[in-house]
């Protein structure tokens, strides 16, 4: 019994397959059609109310011709049923509409019942298998659409803007112009407020240690975001992609989950990073200079940034985001004579508001500071620092912006993370002390590129933008010199020395692209 109803469903199935395929092409075939009448009633202003009563009667005709036609491959697929039926299971006796039977002597005239339920049950059954495999079609279709071309509209993928974004401050750093660099071999370490290893686009990081100074977990998190978005610009890959995604990663957590942190904790996370054998700090934080300015100090944490430069470490600080109400200098320990300062750009290429002042000047109140020579002024260089895209957690959406110089600092750390893979001889060893920082400052003041007008530092816009492409390109030519100018920072001349070596710079704004947003300038 029950393998009779199987065979018989089958059977349905297979008389099925010609209705099925006429059908998906009728369906095509009539959203084409009114795919094309909608185009014409756009570009000729003619809708559908416009027909005349020729246009009507043509419609309703084609529409009986194809039910007619509907009917007869019905008609066709039971006859067609009937027959693998009947040749099969041997159901060879069929009974006609009309046909006299005799009953204990009485002539009946039998109408053939199952003749009428045969086919009643196999056009609900081709209308309801069409139904089914249409549908299942059309939601392959549409799911194919969203995730390759609208896949955002789920959250599989960034919004356009911020791809865009990226690209464009790809572009105005020089990243897009290198190849074949990608932070191999180079071990960089962030301070901030951890790591959310969840991330999508954290999937394939190097993450080679993990050091939280404020809850002293053993496993990876972040209870802030800030270090997941930092980390990101990066180590990047998926949706976004970083500048030096294949680091050796090194996380200290000295953040908290309200985004502060002491010296003391921020300073024994300098002190971990140095002594996982970094190349390179990033510290997208800042705050009030330590008592006693450039004369000494007594803070901390730029006492363990000092020391960490003495072993031939890199570190890259924010400048701080009080530009427009500044406070005369950039934040510590960005501060630092050699830690390498970051301001903030636009992708136009402008200074962003927010971006910190520097004093190079020098003061006695209410902290002393003594005039700063080149190639130390105060900030060093700028990068990208208004709605930057970054990685996000704890939100709707994996992907957003943030506007800062913490931003900017991280960037540069990956940027220079490339400089060090292209050059090894700028990386960390044990013989390493500050020198090769010294050299590298020199490098980035000759070649990052100033705005219009602009032949000298600038106390907001630095030596420029920094950019990665110049500062590989102007090694070799460079190099037989940077020993002697190293010399000549330590003598007492009044003449800058910048004006000697500076060779200047100009950049061209460009205009974003229609599907990004207007930068707040």
């Amino acid at each position: 019994m029950i393998w009779g109803l199987v065979l018989e469903a089958a059977f349905y199935m297979l008389c099925m397959i010609p209705e099925l395929i006429f059908a998906l092409f009728y369906i095509a075939y009539q959203w084409l059609a009114n795919f094309s009448k909608a185009a014409v009633s756009l570009v000729t202003g003619k809708t559908s109310n416009d027909k005349n009563q020729n246009d009507l009667q043509k419609e309703k005709d084609d529409e009986d011709e194809f039910l007619d036609k509907v009917d007869n491959i019905l008609n066709w697929e039971f006859t067609l049923y009937k027959k693998i039926k009947s040749l099969l299971l041997g159901d060879t006796k069929e009974v006609k509409d009309g046909e006299l039977v005799s009953i204990n002597g009485k002539e009946i005239n039998v109408i053939d019942a199952r003749k009428t339920r045969d086919k009643d049950v196999f056009k609900l059954l081709v209308g309801f298998s069409i139904t089914l495999v249409s549908g299942f079609v059309l939601s392959v279709i549409l799911l194919w659409v969203f995730l390759t071309m609208n896949g955002e509209v789920f959250g599989f993928n960034p919004p356009q803007s911020l791809v865009t974004w990226e690209d464009e401050y790809r572009d105005i750093t020089g990243i897009n112009e290198i190849e074949g660099l990608d932070g191999t071999g180079i071990s960089l370490c962030i301070v901030d407020s951890g790591i959310d290893t969840s991330h999508p686009d954290l999937k394939n990081i190097n993450l080679m240690g993990w050091n939280d100074v404020i809850n002293s977990s053993p496993d990876p998190y972040d209870d802030d975001g800030h270090g997941t978005a930092m980390a990101g610009i990066i180590v990047a890959d998926g949706g976004l992609n970083g500048i030096a995604k294949n680091v050796d990663l090194y996380i200290a957590k000295a953040i908290d989950s309200d985004g502060s942190g002491t010296d003391d904790g921020i300073a024994e996370a300098v002190d971990w990073c140095v002594s996982q054998e970094s190349d390179i700090i990033s510290l997208s934080l800042g705050g009030g200079q330590g008592i006693g300015g450039d004369l000494f100090t007594t803070d901390s944490l730029e006492i363990a940034v000092e020391n960490a430069i003495d072993e031939g470490v890199y570190v890259v600080a924010a400048a701080g985001n009080d530009g427009e109400n500044d406070d005369g200098d950039v934040s510590s320990p960005g501060s630092v004579e050699n830690v390498i300062c970051v301001g903030g750009v636009t992708r136009l290429g402008n200074l962003w508001s927010g971006s910190s002042e520097g004093d190079n000047n020098g003061r006695l109140w209410p902290n002393p500071i003594l005039p700063r020579n080149d190639p130390d002024k105060k900030p060093e260089i700028i990068a990208p620092g208004l709605e930057v895209p970054v990685l996000i957690t704890k939100s709707d959406s994996w992907w957003g912006w943030s506007s800062g110089t913490s931003a900017s600092t991280a960037w540069v750390s990956g940027g220079l993370a490339l400089f060090l893979q292209e050059y090894p001889e700028f990386q960390r060893n044990t013989d390493s002390d500050s020198t090769k920082i010294e050299e590298i400052k020199i490098l980035l003041s000759e070649n990052s590129q100033m705005k219009n007008g602009q032949s000298q530092h600038d106390d907001h816009f630095g030596y420029g933008i920094f950019r990665i492409d110049s500062l590989i390109d102007a090694m070799d030519s460079n190099s037989s010199n940077i020993e002697n100018k190293i010399e000549t920072r330590e003598m007492p001349i009044q003449k800058n020395i910048f004006d000697i070596f500076q060779i200047e710079r100009r950049i061209t704004a460009s205009v974003p692209p229609d599907n990004s947003m207007n930068a707040i300038e």
